[in-house]
């Protein structure tokens, strides 16, 4: 008899940011970006069930008052992976199911591609964590570090993340394709809690990317392609550029929820 496998999603949120202060309340399109990214959650017809992890009254009190589900957490984490880790255990999530991580400075994101990030693992059971990539159009940023490039083997598993340019092409090699990372991740719970009980990896440390330690480890991650990029706010006068793209693709907003 087969198990019924619940998929729950979390979206990561903090008030404190240095380079934007209360980043999760700011608002785009009359709305605060956290809802924005919660609605865009709840398009995912997978998803059980959708919270915001937070450690400020603020943010909880606003992803309330739009009719969401948010969970305190402890402040002190280090990670959104350490947050969602505590929500999870704080709502009973079961071994075997599958939690997303979706980050709340992604306004913008299309819903599809957190479909195409969670097949892989319905259809292998064996598979602990994935994750997704999208082919780089613009050359420069191949070799922009704030943009993380991903290597797969032939079996569409991660070989390796960083910020400098992979492959790198010793001799001239036209049409050569580079995939940027996409930050969203899947993880069975029991995997979630292993790798957030894993010490810090040396390559995690050196290229500050978390997924690493995974694969310091020798554990696998999916990486699925999506032929969406995801536009992200780090400052604040990138929500121009997010209001920008909502006048530009109407079609791509996202209704509230009833």
């Amino acid at each position: 008899m087969s198990v019924k496998m619940n998929i729950y999603a979390f979206i990561p949120a903090r008030y404190q940011s240095s380079r934007f202060p209360g980043k999760p309340l700011a608002i785009i399109a009359g709305k605060p970006m956290i809802q924005h990214t919660y609605e865009r959650a709840l398009a995912c017809s997978e998803l059980s069930a959708v919270y915001v992890a937070t450690d400020d009254q603020r943010i909880k009190a606003c992803v309330e008052g739009f009719g969401g589900n948010a969970l305190m957490t402890r402040s002190a984490h280090v990670s959104g992976t350490d947050r969602i880790a505590e929500a999870a255990r704080k709502i009973g999530v079961k071994d075997r199911d599958l939690v997303v991580n979706i980050q709340g400075d992604q306004p913008v994101f299309q819903p599809e591609v957190v479909s195409a990030m969670i097949q892989p693992l319905m259809a292998d059971a064996s598979i602990p964590m994935g994750t997704l990539k999208c082919r780089i159009r613009d050359e420069a940023d191949i070799t922009n570090p704030n943009h993380v490039k991903v290597v797969t083997d032939n079996r569409g598993f991660a070989l390796y993340f960083s910020r400098c340019p992979i492959p790198f092409c010793r001799d001239e090699s036209p049409g050569q394709v580079h995939f940027k990372h996409l930050g969203f991740y899947c993880f069975r719970m029991d995997f979630l809690l292993k790798f957030t009980a894993l010490a810090e990896g040396t390559l995690e440390s050196l290229e500050k990317l978390e997924q690493l330690r995974a694969l310091e480890n020798g554990y696998h991650i999916s990486v699925a392609e999506s032929v969406y990029d995801s536009i992200e706010v780090d400052v604040p006068a990138d929500v121009g550029a997010i209001e920008a793209y909502l006048g530009d693709c109407p079609e791509s907003a996202i209704r509230s929820p009833q």
